[in-house]
């Protein structure tokens, strides 16, 4: 179930998972408040535009991961995310 328009800063968390990356990752790169990333990353994992892996093996561990500790994990765009962005490239 896409989402019709993506937020300015789902844009900006989305450009930056062309590859697994840590929350960590996206709050430095962002500069977007912990609750503003976590908000995002939820809308954009249940839309299915990121999937979400295992920090230290890398596995994917969609959709069973936990919500309230989402700094533990890491986290790529999907295909459908990729897409979303694609028209916004510069």
């Amino acid at each position: 179930m896409p989402k019709e328009k993506l937020t300015l800063s789902e844009k900006s968390i989305l450009r930056e998972l062309i590859f697994p990356e840590p929350f960590s990752h996206i709050q430095d790169e962002t500069g977007l408040s912990y609750g503003a990333i976590r908000d995002d990353l939820i809308k954009l994992i249940n839309h299915g535009y990121i999937e979400v892996f295992d920090s230290e093996t890398l596995l994917s561990v969609s959709p069973f991961y936990d919500s309230d500790n989402i700094q533990q994990f890491s986290f790529k765009a999907t295909k459908t995310g990729l897409k979303s962005i694609q028209s916004h490239a510069i």
